[in-house]
């Protein structure tokens, strides 16, 4: 087992529980961390043999650009896509991030974490 992650991805979205947020965006970011069996491609030096960073990008991009009003909504889609598009895949752990969210303070960033893990095949 092992991990693959990408930290500090940032995206321009349009998600927010305001109907403002959803008009004007906000700065996000994202940092993924997949658990998956890796030792294949260690051996083989072979991309189709483990996580292609650029896929799991593609992922995250593409919900990111799918208004939402919540942060946990968009780290559930997800993590969705993740465990259905890549059944290799063992757990997930995502933190979805809005820079300056709108409280009437000062807060550098709100921040939600998710994680979700492959359930054991059974054998009937």
């Amino acid at each position: 087992m092992g991990q693959i992650a990408l930290e500090g991805l940032e995206f321009f979205a349009f998600h927010g529980y305001y109907d403002e947020e959803q008009k004007i965006g906000n700065k996000y970011g994202v940092d993924l961390y997949i658990s998956t069996n890796l030792l294949a491609a260690g051996e083989s030096d072979k991309l189709q043999q483990t996580v292609n960073y650029e896929v799991l990008y593609r992922l995250v991009a593409e919900e990111m650009r799918a208004p939402a009003r919540l942060l946990e909504h968009v780290a559930h889609r997800v993590l969705d896509r993740i465990m259905a598009e890549l059944p290799h895949v063992r757990k997930v752990r995502i933190s979805v991030s809005k820079f300056n969210p709108p409280l009437g303070g000062i807060c550098h960033r709100a921040r939600v974490t998710l994680v979700r893990r492959r359930q054991p095949k059974t054998t009937a």
